[in-house]
């Protein structure tokens, strides 16, 4: 599907289908619901796109705005003034071709701010990868409804999955037509009063209803949700968001799995077992269990051969046990399987923790006060990490004392050297530098080893973090180790696909804490931090310099256990690629040259950088109690 049409489709182009609705692993409904739903009288569900089954593309334009520089309502007065003729509705009937539109649509924002408005890089943003997944709440209803034998309209991006299509481009009609719902409701075979229509748009639901369709206006995902429960009469939340079917690669023997949780949890196990796999999770494969009335995840390490010291499972069970007193948010673990008969390699179970993961760190779903809000609960945490007593957690023997760095050095550059599959120059270059630019002393304390905000889960509701998660890289270390890894986002472009950064990002108009101030938040949260002389700056150089370099040895691992088929998460090839360019940054950071302004990912191994932009982080550095 070529970009313009992606856009279209993105963009409200209602896309109409009758799936095949079944769901192996949908809770059944108790007794109550169940009575209820018999007398339901809707047999359809359709929903829109954009602002409802995706992320609104308003909300995206003032994000958008914001970071450009562009006058805020632009983009939103573009796509609704100017009558029938406007460029926007032209283009979704399908009568301006894509480059066309580009052109008119460019004219129109530009009229509209009075200044030229880059139109091509909001519509690259607006069909880019994160912008075009679901919403979980509303994948997640969707998955109960089809469940339930209901009809809808759901369109994931694989089209290949249905077999009823209506294109808004390729039909001549579109929102709010009445045309365009009744050849929906032809084509799902349903009459207007058995179908309910979910929109975020006004004009749209008035001529849905005026052809007998129930409507539902779309603020937020979870109100609707809430508001549809009432008029379906069964839950719409039964389905956990960030799991997707177990990857053929990554199955795992459910026989002999349910076996051992039947030992575990003794007289609590009944019921069936049912498996799916978590989206993220590059290193150690992460499974979702529901067994029973019990929400479990397993952690395991991947097949194949392993490194020696890579896919701790063990290590991070410990450390979720001794930390689990401390206060510090960590998931309850039940039980540590180091037999590997059960399911083909060790692995450790702990209970579920629902909440939300923010894998955006700009937090474009969230209000400006609320960004600062995790950003100092994020910081908070972290600084918790770092102030556990070693000796009352039992954590005293784990890991070596002194010579932190040296040894992650040491440890990252054997990892490297074991799954080089070419030769990077950046990486050679690093393996020289680093030995003689040690840092002179260190702390020692817990680290996390791969702190950063996707690895939080926070409260449903609030937002405070209820869950730290993979523990894998955990050990006892130099803590500055972790804030300089907590700081890559900062110096990584928006548009990176393994970290999202900031570097591009309004931060002071998007109320996030600039990487100066997040450090001052960590003085202040630490309160334990001795005062010895200021921390040189060159020092934070090397932290950044190894961060990267870590980073891209783990990349590296990642990319070669894909050539091997061994790859533990479906973008393990993207990502795997990306090593060089993280070596590349990381010998920046070296040569002190780091701390620049990425536009985008790299081309043909070359940045485009702004050479003038240095942050003012050095003054803090230089004032630092470290």
């Amino acid at each position: 599907m070529g970009f313009g049409r992606v856009f279209q489709a993105f963009c409200g182009c209602p896309v109409r289908r009758v799936p095949i609705l079944r769901s192996p692993w949908h809770k059944p409904p108790d007794v109550a619901w169940w009575r209820n739903y018999a007398s339901c009288p809707y047999r359809a569900v359709i929903f829109d796109m954009g602002g409802v089954l995706l992320p609104s593309p308003y909300k995206l334009a003032m994000d958008w705005e914001i970071r450009n520089r562009v006058p805020a309502g632009t983009i939103k007065e573009a796509l609704r003034s100017g009558g029938e003729d406007r460029p926007w509705m032209q283009f979704m009937r399908g009568k301006l071709k894509w480059a066309e539109f580009l052109q008119e649509f460019r004219q129109q924002c530009s009229k509209i701010a009075n200044a030229s408005v880059p139109v091509d890089s909001f519509l690259f943003e607006l069909t880019r990868t994160e912008m075009s997944d679901q919403l979980p709440a509303m994948t997640e209803a969707v998955k109960c409804i089809r469940a339930r034998g209901l009809k809808t309209n759901f369109l994931p991006i694989d089209r290949k999955q249905f077999d009823v299509i209506v294109e808004s481009c390729r039909e001549g009609v579109c929102k709010p037509d009445p045309r365009i719902y009744q050849l929906c409701l032809e084509r799902l075979g349903v009459l207007a009063k058995e179908s309910i229509f979910l929109d975020d748009i006004g004009q749209n639901l008035k001529a849905a209803s005026q052809l007998g369709i129930k409507t539902l206006k779309v603020d937020d995902a979870d109100s609707a949700i809430q508001e549809l429960e009432t008029y379906l009469a069964f839950p719409l939340r039964c389905v956990v968001p960030y799991v997707s079917s177990v990857r053929p690669a990554m199955e795992i023997p459910t026989a002999p799995l349910q076996k051992y949780l039947e030992n575990i949890l003794g007289a609590q196990a009944k019921g069936s077992l049912e498996l799916q796999q978590f989206s993220h999770g590059q290193s150690n494969p992460t499974y979702y269990i529901r067994f029973g009335d019990h929400q479990l995840v397993l952690r395991k390490k991947p097949p194949g051969k392993l490194l020696p010291s890579a896919h701790a499972v063990e290590r991070e069970y410990r450390v979720l046990k001794a930390l689990r007193d401390t206060g510090i948010p960590v998931p309850k673990v039940l039980a540590l399987c180091e037999d590997s008969s059960v399911i083909g390699t060790p692995f450790y179970l702990m209970e579920y923790s629902p909440g939300r993961i923010f894998k955006d760190p700009s937090l474009p779903e969230l209000e400006p006060h609320q960004r600062m809000e995790v950003y100092s609960a994020m910081n908070s945490v972290l600084c918790q990490i770092h102030s556990v007593d070693i000796q009352t957690v039992g954590l005293e023997d784990y890991g070596k004392h002194g010579n932190y760095v040296q040894r992650q050095i040491q440890t990252w550059s054997k990892q490297y050297r074991a799954t080089e599959t070419h030769t990077i120059p950046a990486m050679e270059r690093l393996l020289k530098w680093f030995p003689s630019h040690l840092p002179a002393s260190e702390q020692l304390s817990v680290v996390h080893g791969d702190f950063r905000l996707d690895n939080l889960i926070f409260h449903p509701e609030k937002l405070e973090v209820v869950a730290v998660l993979d523990w894998e890289l955990s050990t006892l270390g130099d803590p500055l180790c972790d804030v300089a890894y907590n700081c890559l986002p900062y110096f990584m472009p928006s548009d990176c696909s393994i970290i999202k950064g900031l570097n591009d990002c309004d931060l002071n108009r998007l109320a996030i804490p600039t990487a100066e101030a997040y450090l001052q938040m960590y003085c202040r949260h630490r309160l334990d931090i001795p005062q010895p002389a200021p921390f040189p700056r060159h020092n934070w150089h090397f932290y950044m310099a190894f961060s990267f370099f870590r980073v891209a040895a783990i990349l590296q691992g990642v990319y070669k256990r894909f050539l091997a088929g061994q790859a533990s998460s479906a973008t393990a090839e993207s990502t795997g690629k990306l090593a060089e360019f993280m070596a590349d940054l990381a010998w920046d950071f070296a040569t002190k040259e780091g701390f620049r302004v990425f536009r985008g990912l790299p081309s043909s191994g070359s940045h485009r950088s702004d050479p003038k932009a240095l942050p003012a982080l050095f003054g803090l550095l230089d004032r630092l109690p470290f």
